[in-house]
């Protein structure tokens, strides 16, 4: 069985958002033909997701903040 050792705490994330964009920008979008929902950093100027990736449920969703080392935002 292997280990990781020598390592305490949390672990850093190993993604990188685009320049600019922090957890704020993260955004989904769901396509109207196929249903397929997105999430990424949105792009305010062009309206298009950066870095986006497919999601079929909430744990996608945090899994996606957690690659980036955000918290995932509370729904109310």
């Amino acid at each position: 069985m292997w280990f990781k050792h020598g390592k305490k705490g949390k672990e850093k994330s190993s993604l990188t958002p685009p320049a600019g964009m922090t957890a704020a920008d993260i955004a989904t979008q769901s396509s109207i033909c196929t249903g397929e929902t997105m999430i990424g950093f949105l792009d305010s100027k062009t309206g298009r997701l950066l870095q986006a990736v497919v999601v079929r449920n909430d744990t996608d969703i945090a899994a996606f903040y957690q690659a980036y080392g955000y918290e995932l935002p509370c729904r109310n």
